[in-house]
């Protein structure tokens, strides 16, 4: 007598013995991905250490650093790096760590100027990151170096300059030796449970009256995609945004339409009054919620 024997069945046997032979032949394979190539371990490979391990080729002066900075990040750090509205100060703070509310800087608490280099490379300027050439990210180091006060106006940043640079708050950062350590699960001595009386008990709380009835907000999705991903940027103008209430910028940008409008907020433009990254920066949104949130910039004017 013959059974007939199902093909889902059959299926899922024969991938159990691939994976089985798979398995034994290549401990950790798992039939999927590929070992990444040099090109593509050099382009994650772009931090820097503390002793300049990781440093590139290049240089940069506080003078064209100047340049740069006035252009590329003056409008959120400010042109003395006191730092504009809620973007982080670069300068000053010296002496305030031991306050209530420290003042922290490069120049009054970072350790390294390395995380300086390297965080510069990585993230800045903020609408288009890694886009500065290695000699701009060191002559933008040298100028905030400068505006702390660490070198002179004529300094030059390079491989070997960089070994020189030592930060004021250095020496408070030390590495944590301790080992790793846990505890032992204590089996003695155990207090009988019968013993265990409860002495008093915390008042159940008063039943949750139930909210009001949510007053309408016209395009409440525009107002949640905007207060998420574009107050940032336009509740205070920064990288040429145009802000709400802005009648006459928002007609400019209406100029080519609401369909090139709303293209350039979901695919990103530069034009000559600003950038705009797509989707803001915020790739995880959808072209609808960035349709509605411009729509929604578009009711305030």
């Amino acid at each position: 007598m013959q059974m007939a024997v199902c093909p889902m069945f059959r299926l899922a046997s024969f991938l159990f013995l691939m994976s089985s032979l798979s398995v034994s032949a290549e401990p950790g394979y798992y039939g999927y991905g590929k070992p990444a190539s040099a090109e593509e371990v050099a382009g994650w490979d772009i931090d820097v250490r503390p002793d300049g391990l990781g440093l590139p080729d290049g240089s940069g002066s506080v003078e064209d650093g100047e340049w740069i900075y006035e252009e590329q990040c003056a409008e959120c750090h400010g042109s003395f790096g006191e730092g504009v509205g809620r973007y982080p100060a670069l300068a000053g703070g010296e002496g305030t760590l031991t306050d209530d509310r420290p003042h922290r800087t490069v120049g009054s608490y970072w350790p390294h100027a390395s995380t300086l280099w390297d965080y510069i490379h990585r993230a800045m300027p903020y609408t288009a990151p890694e886009s500065l050439e290695d000699d701009e990210v060191y002559a933008l180091t040298a100028y905030v170096l400068y505006l702390n006060d660490l070198v002179e106006d004529d300094f030059v940043l390079d491989r070997e300059s960089f070994k020189d640079v030592v930060l004021p708050n250095n020496r408070s950062f030390f590495r944590d030796d301790r080992p790793d350590t846990s505890n032992t699960r204590c089996m003695e001595n155990c207090k009988d449970p019968s013993s265990i009386v409860i002495t008093s008990m915390v008042a159940a709380p008063p039943p949750v009256q139930a909210a009001p009835e949510p007053v309408a907000v016209a395009n409440e999705t525009g107002l949640a995609t905007y207060r998420k991903a574009c107050a940032l940027c336009h509740d205070g103008g920064i990288g040429g945004a145009p802000t709400l209430g802005d009648a006459e910028a928002w007609a400019q940008r209406q100029k080519k339409g609401i369909s090139t409008l709303m293209a350039n907020a979901i695919n990103g433009f530069q034009g000559e009054d600003g950038v705009m990254p797509p989707k803001g920066g915020f790739l995880a949104l959808s072209n609808e919620e960035v349709e509605a949130a411009v729509n929604y910039m578009l009711e305030q004017n």
